[in-house]
């Protein structure tokens, strides 16, 4: 009996390009720091940063269980694993890694063994502009506030109102830094693209933060090879439009800013929050963080030579009491002629969206992606 993660829309998708359902797999890997490592890790926290032995072990981990995946599917004879997610769990003080994919086999398929963290519509999608998927990739960075630099910051988030450069230099780092290394594995696999990237900022243990980026390795024929592969976020269908316009993404474009409001700013908007209307200090601040961070992905893509920064999200978090950071994130286009769907239009179930069915109320924010797999069996 066939056990798939597959919706009935990723099945109906995938089946227009000569592809079945198998089984979901699932791939683990449990892992601890160790006492000297954890020494290392919390002297490493003091000066803030990066953490590489904790980014290590995490990298390392991620990966033995996609290979764990990988070699459950190949035992079932599959071709492919596609919605593959990675997940982190923690058992009893330990750290487990959680690799879940659902398996699919070819017609006459002769190609190698693939892996993709897309949906069957977005694999089909992908496909159809020309993406042929190689192999789930990651880059992740885990880091530390640091107790020198959360002190200079929050010195000066008192002393004046305005960007806070420690934090914002350190954001900006690390995402960059996660977006190089998932470049780097995907050179390495063979590809000239990463499609279909996901962001996520997870929590670590105590003061420690993974910024963790996942996607798909992708090879397209008509893209230039290079060290450095062409990275979007742009879903499926986005990524199907854009190829039938003629425009071809470049690279995945982001920038972070943090800005303080400052002592004698809080102080002022605090009084006026006690009357009803706007608070100007407030309504500033933010308007100022979000431009300086636009002005960091338009500065990226101008180095690229793009014709534009599509798809942009801007996400503004609050880190404490008068502090706030602003990240955009977006993918830099170019138009390039030789880029072309294989199709002439796009049929609606690569269009439709999967809905959740099941919800635990009891367990609020647990409905990651690990669930959302789970949920279709």
């Amino acid at each position: 009996m066939m056990m798939s993660g597959l919706s009935g829309n990723e099945i109906y998708c995938l089946a227009q390009k000569g592809w079945t359902p198998g089984n979901i797999v699932v791939g683990n890997s449990v892992y601890s720091l160790g006492f000297l490592g954890s020494i290392a890790s919390g002297l490493r926290m003091m000066a803030g940063g990066e953490i590489e032995n904790v980014t290590q072990l995490i990298s390392e981990g991620r990966h033995a269980a996609i290979r764990r995946l990988e070699e459950e599917a190949n035992q079932e004879g599959a071709h492919g694993l596609t919605g593959v997610v990675s997940e982190l769990k923690s058992v009893s003080g330990l750290t487990e890694f959680l690799a879940i994919g659902s398996a699919i086999r070819g017609q006459d398929y002769r190609g190698p063994f693939f892996t993709t963290a897309c949906s069957g519509q977005d694999l089909f999608c992908q496909i159809d502009a020309g993406y042929d998927p190689r192999h789930f990739v990651i880059g992740n960075v885990a880091y530390a506030m640091g107790v020198t630099r959360g002190l200079m910051g929050t010195f000066k988030q008192i002393a004046r109102r305005g960007e806070v450069k420690e934090f914002s230099d350190m954001y900006n780092h690390t995402r960059h830094l996660a977006l190089q290394r998932l470049e780097k594995e995907a050179h390495e696999r063979g590809a000239n693209a990463v499609v279909d990237i996901i962001t996520r900022v997870l929590p670590f243990g105590p003061g420690v933060r993974e910024m963790l980026m996942v996607g798909t390795a992708s090879h397209n024929p008509v893209l230039a090879e290079s060290d450095v592969p062409v990275t979007s976020e742009l879903t499926g269908e986005e990524l199907w439009n854009l190829t039938q316009m003629g425009y071809a993404p470049l690279r995945l474009v982001l920038g972070t800013s943090v800005y303080a409001l400052g002592f004698a700013g809080g102080i002022t908007s605090f009084f006026k929050s006690l009357s009803r209307g706007e608070i100007p200090e407030i309504t500033q601040l933010i308007y100022e963080a979000r431009e300086n961070c636009l002005e960091h992905i338009q500065k990226d893509a101008e180095r690229l030579n793009a014709d534009g920064v599509i798809g942009i999200k801007v996400f503004v978090y609050e880190i404490s009491r008068g502090l706030v950071e602003v990240m955009a994130i977006g993918t830099a286009i170019r138009r390039n002629h030789n880029v072309k769907t294989h199709s002439d239009q796009l049929i609606p179930q690569a269009i439709i969206r999967d809905r959740d069915t099941f919800f635990d109320e009891a367990a609020p924010g647990q409905t990651g992606a690990t669930e959302r797999v789970l949920s279709r069996m």
